[in-house]
């Protein structure tokens, strides 16, 4: 008989990173560290997809970033940054009031209900982000993180010929040449299907196999996207037409952000939205709650709903004549040996 590949009973909560999860970009401190002035740093970046236009080329605009810090550090201004100092540069990071309990607390809350527990039911947490996965992996969050999806770069790539070689020379001084993972606004909805499918779990699962609704390891309308604004759409349209969740947050000190989210609640691309607040008290971390505890209660309607339909009543001793009567006329009762 065949068996399910995975049970679907856990609930996943999606997040964006920058302006999500934190105030700011997250490469503020890597800025700091090399004394590269930030606001020249995006407004080079933002004018790239332009001047290469003007010179003939056609750049993606999301790839330009990861190409001009590779510039910085070819240059000179960024020499010697590598994946270890990423990481470094990731534990400056400073999130918004609430994280990172809000991923722990969630967690147990779940846990701590019996009718949850019963059904084994747990939440995940999940990373998918436009910015540097090795900044995340250092930041104090990424503890309670059960995956990050995020751009990735490689220090010392491998030259011409690397497969005649039989032996590698260590090299001392790492130091970031190549692009090795980009994740921009369209490909997140890649991520998405590698944790809907379960991909990140097992590699013998493509994210591009076809895989039945009942066998995907975290089904759509089990998931929460949370992200900050419109780059984010793909993302939520996703997530929304498959059943889940969307939720848009802002910076409660800025109008614009708040105003952003309304909008995009008005053209349904979002459920909800509240402030990037994640404490205790929040209506952020009131409303998060509430879709998964709804979510939950699913899950758990749906497994009992799937024993009653699927297990029949056990045959009994006959007391009386009515009994003898009554189950002269019900259908035949199954055996457990049948």
């Amino acid at each position: 008989m065949a068996s399910p590949l995975f049970t679907q009973n856990i609930i996943a909560c999606i997040w964006d990173f920058d302006k999500t999860l934190i105030p700011a970009y997250m490469q503020a401190p890597l800025f700091r560290r090399f004394g590269v002035d930030e606001a020249t740093f995006w407004a080079e970046t933002n004018a790239l997809a332009e001047h290469y236009r003007r010179r003939g080329y056609h750049i993606s605009p999301e790839i330009s970033y990861l190409n001009h810090l590779l510039t910085h550090v070819l240059a000179g201004p960024m020499a010697g940054l590598n994946n270890k100092i990423l990481r470094e540069c990731g534990a400056e990071i400073k999130f918004y009031p609430g994280l990172p309990e809000f991923f722990q607390s969630s967690r147990q809350w779940v846990k701590s209900r019996p009718e949850f527990a019963k059904h084994e039911i747990v939440l995940e947490h999940y990373i998918v982000s436009t910015g540097l996965a090795e900044m995340i992996r250092g930041s104090a969050i990424a503890p309670y993180v059960d995956g990050i999806w995020a751009c990735e770069f490689i220090e010392n790539p491998l030259r011409p010929g690397f497969l005649r070689q039989k032996e590698f020379p260590l090299e001392a001084a790492a130091e970031i040449a190549q692009i090795g993972m980009m994740i921009d606004n369209t490909t997140k909805t890649r991520a998405i299907f590698e944790i809907n499918k379960g991909t990140n779990r097992n590699a013998a699962i493509d994210v591009n196999a076809k895989v039945t609704p009942e066998d995907r390891r975290i089904p759509l309308q089990n998931m929460i996207y949370i992200a900050d604004g419109p780059s984010d759409i793909p993302s939520f349209s996703v997530v929304k037409k498959g059943g889940g969740k969307t939720y848009g947050v802002y910076n409660p000190a800025v109008r614009a952000e708040f105003e952003q989210n309304d909008r995009l609640r008005h053209t349904g691309r979002i459920d909800h939205y509240g402030p990037a607040d994640y404490t205790e008290t929040s209506p952020t971390t009131h409303w998060l709650h509430l879709q998964i505890e709804k979510m939950c209660e699913r899950v758990v309607a749906d497994r009992e709903s799937a024993v009653a339909q699927r297990v029949t009543r056990p045959p009994r001793h006959l007391n009386s004549e009515d009994d003898a009567r009554k189950a002269a006329k019900s259908p035949k009762q199954t055996s457990f040996l049948e």
